[in-house]
Parts: C-alpha cells; sequence; structure tokens
C-alpha cells in the first residue's frame, strides 16, 4: 500500500528532492524534519526507496465506523505507528521508546523536533526530549530534513489540498556517538536538539523562534481571542451610542 499511495502522491504533486544519496541504502537512521503541514509525513516516505516510520497518536487508529476504518488502513499503509498518549507521562515516554525499538530493527525513524505543526511558516525551538533521547540511546545518525512549501499545499483546517510542487531537503547525517549514553543529561540534549534545528534552519531558510510552538500557538490564540473581545466590545459601545442618539 505504501507504493500505491506513494506513487499517486509522486504523480499528483510531482515533489522536488535535493539530497537523497544522504539516506542510507540500510542501516537505521533518524529522519529529523521541521513540520508544516498534516502532509509531511506522507510526502517524505512517497520520495523514498526504504520504509520511513513516523508516529501518530493511537486515536488515529481506532475511531469508529467507514471512516475510522479507512483512515486507520491509509495511515497503517503509509508507515505510521500508533502511540498511545495516555499515562503520567503520556507520549513523550511512548515516541522514544518506539523510535528505539524502530532503530533497533535496523529501520528509518522520523520524528518532528518541534512537536507540533509550525503555525505560521516558521522554524520554531526544538523539544530535547524524543529526537536526541533515541539518537543518544541508540547512536544511529539523525538526517536534518526540510519540507518546502507543504503547508500552502494543505494549510491547518483545510481538508482538500492544493495541487502544487512541494519540496524536500536533505541533508547530511550528523553523527552523535560521541555523546551515546548520555540521553540523561539535559544539556546534552538541548546541544544535540539545537545542532539538529540549525541544520534544519539553514536547509529550509525558514525563520527561526526560540520558543515553542505549542507555545506560539497558545499566543496567536490568545490574540485572536482579544481581538475578537475588542471588535465585540466596539460593537457594543457603537449601539449604546446609537441607542443614545435622539429619536
Amino acid at each position: 500500500m505504501k507504493f500505491s499511495i506513494g506513487g499517486s502522491l509522486k504523480l499528483a504533486f510531482r515533489p522536488w528532492v535535493e539530497g537523497l544519496e544522504n539516506i542510507p541504502a540500510e542501516g537505521p537512521a533518524i529522519l529529523a524534519s521541521n513540520h508544516l503541514s498534516f502532509s509531511d509525513s506522507f510526502f517524505l516516505p512517497a520520495v523514498l526507496d526504504r520504509k520511513v516510520t513516523f508516529i501518530a497518536k493511537a486515536e488515529y487508529f481506532t475511531s469508529p465506523g467507514v471512516k475510522g476504518k479507512l483512515t486507520a488502513a491509509f495511515f497503517k499503509g503509509v508507515g505510521q505507528l500508533p502511540v498511545d498518549r495516555s499515562g503520567a507521562r503520556g507520549a513523550g515516554e511512548a515516541a522514544i521508546k518506539s523510535g528505539i525499538d524502530v532503530i533497533e530493527r535496523g529501520e528509518l525513524f522520523g520524528i518532528y523536533p518541534e512537536g507540533t505543526r509550525s503555525p505560521d511558516g516558521r522554524l520554531y525551538r526544538g523539544k530535547p526530549g524524543g529526537l536526541a533521547r533515541v539518537a543518544l540511546a541508540t547512536g544511529a545518525p539523525v538526517i536534518p530534513v526540510a519540507m518546502i512549501d507543504t503547508e500552502k499545499i494543505q494549510p491547518p483546517g483545510k481538508v482538500m489540498p492544493k495541487l502544487m510542487r512541494p519540496g524536500i531537503r536533505i541533508g547530511k547525517p550528523l553523527d552523535f556517538s560521541r555523546y551515546h549514553g548520555m540521553d540523561g543529561d539535559r544539556f546534552i540534549l538541548r546541544s544535540v536538539t539545537d545542532e539538529v534545528m540549525y541544520e534544519i534552519m539553514k536547509l529550509s531558510g525558514q525563520e527561526y523562534v526560540d520558543i515553542y510552538a505549542t507555545a506560539a500557538k497558545r499566543q496567536i490564540a490568545d490574540a485572536e481571542k482579544a481581538a475578537k473581545a475588542d471588535l465585540a466590545a466596539e460593537a457594543k459601545a457603537d449601539a449604546k451610542e446609537t441607542d443614545a442618539e435622539p429619536k
């Protein structure tokens, strides 16, 4: 199913790719990518000859009804791995364990260090948990990846994608074996994550913002809420002035 979906995506969208030679023909590696769109997890696997496994929330695989079954089949077909977000530490620990399992099988593991999609096309600070801990626990090389223009194909909230060419730039593998086994040192985890994010920034050309994308989303939501409140207040004030005018 992966090949049929990948072939269809390549035929319809004709993605361009740079740096395919940086993907090893065999053996484990971590693909660390920016995250602009829901479709990122489909376009990258579509252009690779090897299977790459990303993680996805378990709800995508357990929704009831015909739609739920079709969604689960689709995610399984493109190599998505369900992760249960319940428990004391939620998806973080589950994602790390899943990533280590994939690497130990000698496969490619895909991860988004930002932790969520960019709300505005900029590149945000990487979270030092999943990516760095999997890399240091396994010694696998980290390959930085930049998705280009995928947010224009399928912006957040849009169901139907726009037909246009996305791009994918794949950087040279980064070796963090010098830190192998130091996955409990938070300063090392931050250093590794920042180095990977710097390489992604160079590949993508995105503006870098040194806050987490989740915080940026909260700021945007708060600003939108405040703007709506201001409009409502203005409308109320205008209504009062109208009522106060002599009849």
